[in-house]
């Protein structure tokens, strides 16, 4: 089946999670990804865990976010190198990069230089506060950005500390924006035969996360807060236990209606019954005392069955999954959400492929994320037209890298 991005040529520069995950749906879908990336200074995924052993090369975090991929390994630091790349952008349609703003420029490879190679390249740049103003040079992950885009500041418990959302969350945000910009961005350079440099700020992408509190305090003064697991809008809100050890259900009120088919659903209890619960503005009034009584329903049940009755009833309900319940859970096996590829090193392991489907055209499989310089021969081969007499001495100085072959062989 043919691919719609398959004539799509990418050299890649990206490397944690934002901006491989970008790149990741590029070579999903058919386009020849080229990722630059060197052991003098390797993505820092590759040491982060979780991992089946104490090396990096290991690394399933690492393994998630360039399958497809082609790795070109190279010492940046050796003008030989930079050459390398020049003559890869006359190839390429797409240079994607998500460095420090400035980086690219001190190694000679900004926009500017780049498009004087090839006119009509688009350039793909992100950042954690894009380009320009005294914080652009700001380096850090996504952890800071949930504290700059005011995530932090709402996430965590009424009475508690500040807490941020679960890991780099605002890297699982800026892909979706980043995608949509490259595919226009080629859509205008096939139409019109102009490139261009597209300049991502990560901060402003998350932000697009919480517009309806940022609307409220510039249109109504509001500031938000923490609020746990509730929500002004609905009563009950929240999770709650269940049999078993850390077995919980999320259960949502956000009308009357929905109020009273919980009520039918759980045998509609005489506390349940009583004045005072039966609006929305009674039950957030009442709202700990909600919960607690709730609770102690809830505690009885299953969480399966609990999950399915409330569902059956008109209920909003559902488990809270452990990880390996997202693993098993039927309906992402049913969309083939994870795929499964088996690499030396690190064995089977699972990679999440997009999050869509298209009617006419299938995500790829070819091969697990490589390991740095895994494509080094074949790309300086096939792309560059070199010949190993020109290969080997640049691989003997350092400036080009391939893994060892013990390391492919799983050793």
């Amino acid at each position: 089946m043919k691919r719609p991005l398959e004539n799509l040529k990418v050299l890649d520069f990206c490397w944690v999670v934002a901006g491989p995950m970008t790149t990741g749906y590029l070579a999903e879908y058919g386009a020849t990804v080229v990722r630059v990336e060197s052991r003098r200074r390797p993505d820092p995924l590759t040491t982060s865990p979780p991992s089946r052993g104490k090396d990096g090369v290991r690394s399933g975090y690492y393994a998630n976010y360039s399958a497809n991929k082609y790795a070109l390994g190279l010492n940046l630091g050796d003008p030989r190198a930079i050459a390398i790349v020049k003559r890869m952008v006359e190839w390429a349609d797409l240079v994607s990069e998500n460095f420090t703003p400035g980086t690219m420029e001190r190694l000679g490879l900004g926009y500017d230089e780049l498009r004087k190679i090839k006119p009509d390249l688009v350039m793909f740049s992100s950042s954690m506060l894009g380009r320009g103003g005294a914080l652009s040079k700001l380096p850090g992950f996504g952890a800071v950005l949930s504290s700059l885009s005011g995530m932090t500041a709402i996430t965590g418990w009424a009475d508690g500390d500040p807490t941020n959302p679960y890991g780099a969350y605002t890297d699982f945000i800026a892909p979706r924006f980043g995608c949509a910009a490259m595919l226009a961005a080629l859509d205008h350079r096939r139409r019109t035969g102009e490139g261009q440099h597209i300049d991502m700020s990560q901060l402003e992408s998350a932000l697009q996360f919480i517009a309806p509190l940022v609307l409220d305090y510039a249109n109504n003064g509001r500031e938000g807060r923490r609020t746990g697991n509730r929500h002004e809008a609905a009563a009950p809100h929240g999770a709650f236990p269940c049999k078993g050890e850390d077995r919980w259900v999320t259960i949502t009120c956000m009308n009357d209606a929905q109020w009273l088919a919980l009520r039918g659903a759980l045998g509609d209890p005489a506390w349940m019954q009583e004045a005072r619960f039966q609006t929305l503005l009674g039950r957030k009034h009442d709202e700990d005392e909600l919960e607690a009584r709730l609770a102690e329903i809830t505690q009885s049940w299953e969480p399966e069955a609990l999950m399915h009755a409330l569902q059956a009833a008109g209920v909003p309900a559902g488990l809270v999954l452990s990880n390996k319940g997202v693993i098993e859970d039927p309906q992402l096996g049913h969309r083939g959400h994870f795929v499964y590829y088996d690499k030396p090193q690190i064995g089977r392991h699972p990679v999440q492929r997009s999050e869509f489907r298209l009617s006419k055209a299938e995500a790829a499989k070819n091969w697990p994320t490589p390991f740095i310089g895994e494509h080094t021969r074949h790309v300086c081969r096939e792309i560059l037209g070199m010949s190993e007499a020109e290969i080997d001495p640049l691989i003997a100085d350092g400036v080009l890298e391939v893994p060892d072959a013990a390391l492919l062989a799983g050793g």
